[in-house]
């Protein structure tokens, strides 16, 4: 990617919906820290509650705009990824029809806005790709892989159009070599940028114990469950480590239950937990 030669950016964030989860988190903590540095951070997204939402985001450290809250996040329940795609074109147009050129465009997670704002030739496009979206989707039946076979090859093309592609983990980059293979044999590698982690928040316990936190969403790609048998294996008498801290160690899930989801992954969680 080519030096700005401006030690201040003026930078925009697209991002779907700006609720609250692992990804707004990320984003919203990269919105934080650019502005804090003296960057120029405007924030877009197709839907942004103020009453459920990160406190920064109504803190007025960086402004969010709003566009295309009118289109609908699903059709009867279904297609939601069509209409997330739909949803985030509309922000796309908006930003490139309604403002100036910025310096710096950070898309997240929906890859089909990239060629829209790379209109702008001036404009730098980092694409943020937490996983990728076509190994999350169910492909189960006939009318499935025909509903997602345009949109994954949607996510592959879009996805190398990015001036740069950052992914959460080594994990995610080699997921992301083995999935989208045509990227991967054009050698397009992506960066490995962590989620940061606010240190200072955290006061020196008194007593050390040591605990697993998993922080999910309670749905079943979250794949909850290995946490749980993971932990069960340390703690079992045939466990691979015996150390006491280990031994004595404590597993906490928090999440929230989606709205309109299905309650199967909770009754997933509790059979698992009554096993073990």
């Amino acid at each position: 990617m080519a030096k700005v030669t401006s030690s201040k950016l003026n930078i925009a964030i697209i991002h779907p919906d700006l609720g609250i989860g692992g990804a707004e988190r990320l984003i919203v903590d990269a919105a934080v820290e650019l502005a804090s540095q003296g960057h120029k951070v405007h924030v877009f997204t197709a839907h942004h509650d103020k009453n459920r939402c990160f406190e920064e985001t109504v803190a007025g450290t960086f402004p969010v705009t709003v566009y295309g809250s009118f289109l609908p996040r699903h059709i009867f329940y279904h297609l939601h990824a069509l209409c997330a795609y739909l949803r985030c074109l509309f922000v796309a147009f908006c930003v490139l029809f309604m403002w100036h050129s910025f310096d710096v465009i950070l898309a997240d997670q929906v890859s089909v806005v990239i060629p829209i704002l790379k209109i702008k030739r001036s404009t730098k496009v980092v694409f943020y790709c937490h996983f990728p979206d076509l190994l999350l989707a169910q492909h189960s039946t006939f009318i499935r892989r025909m509903y997602r076979k345009p949109i994954d090859y949607a996510e592959e093309i879009t996805t190398g159009i990015a001036d740069l592609i950052l992914v959460n983990s080594k994990f995610t980059a080699s997921t992301f070599a083995n999935t989208f293979k045509y990227l991967d044999a054009k050698g397009i590698r992506p960066a490995v940028l962590y989620p940061a982690v606010n240190v200072d928040q955290f006061n020196e316990p008194s007593s050390f114990k040591l605990n697993f936190l998993s922080i999910n969403r309670f749905e079943r790609k979250k794949n909850i469950q290995l946490a749980i048998s993971a932990f069960a294996m340390l703690n079992s008498p045939e466990g691979v480590l015996k150390h006491k801290d280990i031994t004595n160690a404590s597993l906490t899930i928090v999440g929230e239950h989606v709205l309109f989801m299905p309650v199967f992954p909770m009754i997933d969680i509790m059979v698992m937990l009554c096993a073990y």
